[in-house]
């Protein structure tokens, strides 16, 4: 990997994680144009997720520090309840991390057919939280919070957005759209960080094993957290607006092009 096809990929990165269109699919896509494998992209992987969740911290710092001051006044306050919300969002993915983590790496394997279905799958999902009208809630309760959690790990599927996923569901549970957004955002920095720690554990990050450059980690990460941080700002601002239609539009077109692709390719 030379460091302008890192620079393309970090973007790409940090771009798409944010906005619901699938980073993960996007980058099994890239980095099959690129004929970036194994050991480099796993690598790469982890470098530029760390990247992300560093730009939701730096995009999201005052909502974070008045959560963990409100935390530590040890009251059952509530940025107390609000952090009990996140973690109850983040047991199910916790789950598939470290108990199914194998069979979904095999899926990642699988080829790009799956990527494109998922595509597809997203943009119904956009489709139907922008035309439902549900009933609109003040909060978010335990149980959007547990069902937001329990969609965010089935998105674990290549081409599935995470994003897209957890706010079109908690949209369709009635969550106000700015709520839902900044939620989404926060409840995935934990996931990320434990599963970086967990392909550490293992050695998956392994620069030199790899043969990716210094330079072009540098360059990648760097494009990530840039990009990532626009998206995040970026993003907020979209749902609030009410405009996800328009990304549904883009992962049916993306995703016929897959799927197309794979049967005559």
């Amino acid at each position: 990997m030379d460091w302008l096809q890192a620079l393309i990929l970090g973007i790409i990165q940090g771009l798409t994680e944010y906005l619901p269109i699938s980073s993960s699919g996007h980058l099994a896509i890239f980095s099959a144009l690129f004929n970036i494998e194994g050991e480099e992209n796993l690598t790469f992987t982890i470098a530029v997720h760390a990247a992300t969740v560093l730009s939701t911290i730096f995009v999201l710092w005052k909502e974070i520090i008045q959560l963990f001051e409100g935390l530590f006044k040890f009251k059952w306050n509530n940025e107390t309840q609000y952090i009990t919300k996140l973690i109850v969002s983040m047991i199910p993915i916790a789950i598939v991390g470290l108990f199914f983590k194998d069979y979904v790496e095999e899926i990642f394997g699988s080829g790009l057919l799956i990527v494109g279905c998922m595509l597809l799958l997203t943009a119904a999902l956009l489709s139907f939280s922008y035309y439902a009208k549900p009933r609109i809630k003040e909060s978010i309760t335990f149980k959007d919070a547990l069902i937001i959690g329990l969609t965010q790990a089935i998105a674990v599927v290549p081409g599935l957005s995470r994003s897209g996923t957890t706010i079109s569901t908690g949209l369709l549970l009635g969550i106000k759209k700015e709520k839902i957004a900044q939620f989404s955002f926060l409840m995935v920095i934990v996931p990320i960080l434990g599963e970086a720690l967990l392909d550490l554990m293992k050695g998956g990050f392994s620069p030199e094993k790899s043969g990716i450059s210094t330079i072009s980690l540098a360059v990648g990460f760097v494009a990530a957290f840039i990009s990532g941080a626009i998206a995040c700002k970026w993003m907020l601002n979209i749902v609030k607006k009410g405009k996800l239609i328009y990304f549904a539009y883009y992962c049916v077109i993306v995703g016929i092009i897959i799927i197309i692709t794979h049967f005559i390719g």
